[in-house]
């Protein structure tokens, strides 16, 4: 081959060799620049992970890629997560959303990651009250512990509900609680003693016995009053009958007698 076309040829492979580097560092670029500021992507342990640990997100990010397995959104400001927030993440293995603000989870917040999640942190946020439902065919092991927990039925059911971390349940606390002696204490030494859910039952079963001894009351005091009522009138109109002449008053006798009967 002449020394011009040898010449010719390393060329052309070297401007394509450098095209080829251009357009990958393009699409790096523009991935880059999608993603919010303090997230990025990179590779732990041969899974796809996607960091965006103090990013001081407000939100739970867009635009993650969807091939992603290991999730970090933890020490951030997320304040509530809506439904179907992590829908388009089928192969996500792990979740972390430690340390924010959350104090609302949606119904359906985790549709979609039934099939492989098997690590869910919700510990150090802001719970309070949460529905069972937020978590319904949910099989990973998650962290609720650090939280401000309201000791109720509605946590007794979700703590019945969901796989705790092992280790994880002596930091789920009561914050609250209807009775003050179960304040500060653990919410699985509480429930050891009583059943929330039971007690609730046997308000509500009490608060219709009440209702219904109302109204019965109100019906029988009605008909006492009707009563009474009735015989009122009837002392009047014998009252009146005795003051009229004896002919008239035994037509008027016999009148009042068969309207009674």
């Amino acid at each position: 081959m002449p020394a011009a076309e040898r010449v010719l040829l390393r060329s052309v492979t070297m401007w394509l060799l450098l095209q080829s580097l251009l357009l990958l560092l393009a699409s790096r670029l523009r991935a880059a620049a999608a993603f919010p500021k303090g997230c990025y992507p990179s590779e732990e342990e041969g899974l796809k992970t996607f960091r965006c640990s103090n990013a001081r997100l407000t939100e739970v990010p867009r635009d993650i890629p969807n091939d992603t397995n290991k999730l970090y959104l933890d020490s951030n400001q997320i304040p509530f997560l809506p439904r179907d927030a992590f829908r388009d993440l089928p192969l996500l293995l792990e979740l972390d959303l430690s340390h924010n603000a959350i104090a609302n989870v949606e119904s359906g917040a985790f549709r979609g990651l039934a099939e492989h999640l098997h690590s869910l942190d919700l510990s150090s946020n802001r719970l309070v009250s949460v529905s069972k439902d937020a978590f319904s065919n949910l099989k990973a092991k998650v962290n609720l512990s650090n939280n401000p927990w309201l000791c109720d039925c509605r946590l007794q059911e979700l703590i019945r509900t969901v796989d705790l971390v092992a280790g994880s349940s002596g930091g789920i606390v009561c914050k609250s609680s209807a009775l003050e002696e179960h304040i500060g204490k653990a919410f699985l030494q509480v429930i050891a003693d009583t059943d929330f859910c039971n007690v609730y039952k046997k308000t509500t079963d009490i608060a219709m016995l009440v209702t219904m001894f109302g109204w019965f009351a109100m019906v029988i005091s009605y008909l006492v009053y009707y009563v009474r009522q009735n015989q009122e009138d009837a002392r009047r109109h014998l009252e009146y009958l005795k003051s009229l002449p004896s002919k008239q008053r035994r037509s008027e006798e016999s009148s009042t007698i068969s309207t009674v009967v």
